[in-house]
């Protein structure tokens, strides 16, 4: 990683999200037999009787079987990974009964195998409803609500890149090939791909006033996760810029596997880029410094023409408030953490 991109929390990684803010005391209120749902700050299990008992508890509640409760088998899958398998390979350096143990972990790992196939056999179940255009918009923004809740910190202060249950069901609904390996080394001013936190998506689609005239634009679009949720959240068509080969050709193998037409992907310079069709685009720093300049001075000549709305997160929000032909409406300017909402004056 480039020592420029510091700002990057070095503990995400593209291909496994941090639940509960990386504390596992917060991450799961297990209230089904063998523990107290009143109890929300389970302390790790320290002997092989309560290890049993935690296991034997998610096994046996009707809650986590349930296809619709994804949130909580969820919670109940990251339950067992943090407070269950971990204290083991804790307690196993120190303990003379490791058969007891090994047996444990196993049974552990059958009941987190057990809940993973059906959160596999729902989105596939999703997917396919995706495919034969069974939802509107509002069905989707309805089926996100149903299966995690309405509950995305839109508005709140973050003071990390924080990802939630969002980021879980929305990465299993739209990612479900193999991840590719970039093949071109970026330029100096250019940032490594990072997942764009759920709940940012949600309140750029919440805040943009999307009409059916209008065209989305992701700049530095990776994978392509967010212009396939803007699509399936608003209805508009959508377009990824992303400069590596393989991302780009994995967005759009997700969008044609999803029948969703009017999601394209170029594989371009966002400098070299044409960008006469967009209304409304995002930016979750794809670069900085006078690159990023030169793609704000391609926009601003955009605006002249027409008014377009600006969406960003992370550092280049600093950069993208000092441009005199855009007003800025979000909520802290100074929190690279939040939705940046700029709107051009220039006409």
């Amino acid at each position: 990683m480039n020592e420029n991109h510091q700002w990057v929390d070095s503990n995400v990684r593209k291909d496994k999200l941090s639940i509960g803010n990386g504390n596992p005391q917060n991450r799961y209120k297990l209230t089904t037999q063998g523990l107290d749902p009143g109890n929300t700050s389970l302390q790790p299990p320290t002997d092989i009787s309560e290890i049993k008992s935690r296991i034997g508890a998610i096994d046996q509640s009707p809650l986590v079987d349930n296809e619709n409760n994804f949130k909580d088998r969820t919670e109940a899958i990251d339950f067992i990974e943090c407070q269950v398998l971990d204290p083991i390979e804790l307690i196993l350096q120190k303990t003379n009964q490791p058969e007891q143990l090994t047996l444990l972990k196993h049974s552990a790992e059958k009941v987190k195998s057990r809940l993973e196939k059906i959160n596999l056999t729902l989105f596939e179940s999703l997917r396919e409803n995706i495919r034969n255009k069974k939802y509107t918009e509002n069905d989707f923004k309805n089926l996100i609500r149903e299966y995690v809740g309405s509950d995305y910190n839109s508005g709140r202060q973050q003071e990390v890149i924080a990802y939630d249950n969002h980021d879980i069901f929305l990465d299993g609904l739209s990612s479900f090939l193999v991840m590719p390996e970039a093949t071109k080394d970026l330029e100096p001013e250019m940032v490594y791909y990072q997942k764009t936190p759920a709940r940012i998506i949600l309140e750029l689609v919440e805040k943009s006033q999307i009409t059916k005239g209008d065209v989305f634009f992701d700049l530095g679009s990776g994978l392509g996760q967010v212009a396939i949720l803007v699509n399936l959240l608003s209805g508009i068509p959508t377009r990824g810029v992303e400069f590596e080969p393989a991302f780009c050709h994995y967005a759009s193998a997700c969008a044609t596997q999803l029948n969703l037409p009017n999601v394209t992907f170029i594989n371009k310079d966002a400098r070299e880029t044409d960008y006469s069709e967009g209304t409304v685009f995002f930016m979750y720093t794809p670069f900085e410094g006078k690159m990023l300049q030169t793609v704000l001075e391609i926009l601003r000549n955009e605006s002249r023409t027409r008014k377009i709305r600006i969406f960003t997160y992370g550092p280049c929000t600093t950069q993208v408030a000092t441009q005199d032909w855009l007003n800025f409406s979000g909520a802290d300017i100074n929190n690279i953490y939040a939705l940046g909402v700029f709107c051009s004056c220039l006409r």
